[in-house]
């Protein structure tokens, strides 16, 4: 196991190297100067040339990408050129948010995703399990930003429950320790923020968990319905196993392999997809911090940020991986 990890961690190596290339050629074609967006419309040319010589744009772009790939094997991720900035101390805070807001959207929809595709596997053909896939598909095919454009109209204009946009209170500020606020506020003892962190994270997480929750139910579903016309289940049920023991001891654990691939693709996917749901409800998260680099040209954010989130979703990938062997002993890593 040990082995395989390692061998697998230096693989990476080459798909970020290759990640890095990629998208520094497609971010240089975006059209535009950065200096001229910088300084605005009224800049004067010589204003304009001094600026682009300064960010170092005027250099050719393999001296250009020389200078970024030696900057990230130092583990800088180097400076934006907007706010002049490391990028390093100003992602982390962005990268939080969108992190607290994958995980407990992943949390909500794996909870109730798994639960519904059980329960239905187990009540196949009932009205259960009918209402079940009909939310399913509903929950995959309603975008995102009409889900959370409703959930703000029923829940924060109309019942006035919960907050329909931001982080946190900004009367009752949080202070950042990890940047990941229900640590924060658990670590200095504040159950009011606490709760009110918990509101903010309501909605912008059942939005965002609604397609990943979909997809987890199905595929849930169909493994258990496979699972449970084996063998070993009709033994477990033929000495008078509790169905409720059959079902989450023994048919959960040979179905869980393709359902831990679904969980572990959708978390990389929710952590650079989050933009949308970012927007609707004011959540200061990567997928905002990208977007308005984008505007400003920030080529340095946009290439670490995407760097970023390509380095998470790899090394989500190797854990899942890793999982396969602690889930089902017949899986080996030996070679």
């Amino acid at each position: 196991m040990f082995a395989y990890t390692v061998r697998r961690f230096l693989a990476l190596i080459p798909v970020l190297f290759g990640m890095t290339l990629v998208v520094f050629a497609i971010i240089r074609a975006i059209p535009g100067n950065p200096a001229q967006v910088i300084l605005g419309q009224r800049a004067t040319e010589e204003a304009i040339a001094t600026l682009t010589k300064e960010l170092g744009l005027d250099k050719p772009w393999y001296i250009q990408y020389g200078d970024y790939l030696g900057s990230l094997l130092t583990g800088d991720l180097g400076t934006s050129l907007r706010t002049r900035g490391p990028i390093n101390e100003e992602i982390w805070p962005y990268l939080a948010a969108t992190m607290e807001l994958t995980l407990v959207a992943m949390l909500i929809a794996i909870v109730i995703g798994v639960n519904a595709g059980i329960i239905s596997a187990w009540f196949s053909n009932s009205w259960f399990d009918y209402i079940a896939m009909i939310l399913a598909l509903v929950g995959v095919s309603m975008p995102i930003f009409w889900l959370g454009l409703m959930e703000q109209w029923a829940f924060s204009i109309n019942l006035a429950w919960l907050p329909s946009t931001g982080r946190e209170d900004v009367r009752n500020p949080i202070e950042a320790i990890t940047n990941l606020y229900i640590i924060d506020t658990l670590l200095q003892g504040r159950a009011d923020q606490f709760m009110d962190v918990i509101k903010h994270l309501v909605l912008p997480s059942f939005a965002l968990a609604s397609i990943p929750m979909a997809i987890i139910a199905r595929m849930t579903k169909s493994t258990m319905l496979e699972v449970m016309k084996s063998d070993f289940i009709r033994t477990a049920r033929a000495k008078g196993l509790k169905m409720f023991w059959v079902v989450y001891k023994h048919s959960l654990k040979n179905a869980i392999i393709p359902v831990l691939t679904i969980i572990g693709l959708q978390t990389g996917l929710l952590l650079g997809g989050a933009i949308l749901t970012e927007t609707i409800f004011g959540w200061p998260g990567l997928g905002r911090y990208l977007y308005d680099a984008i505007g400003y040209r920030d080529y340095p954010v946009i290439q670490s940020g995407i760097l970023v989130i390509a380095a998470i979703f790899v090394v989500i990938n190797l854990i899942v991986d890793l999982l396969y062997a602690v889930v089902d002993p017949r899986i080996k890593y030996s070679q």
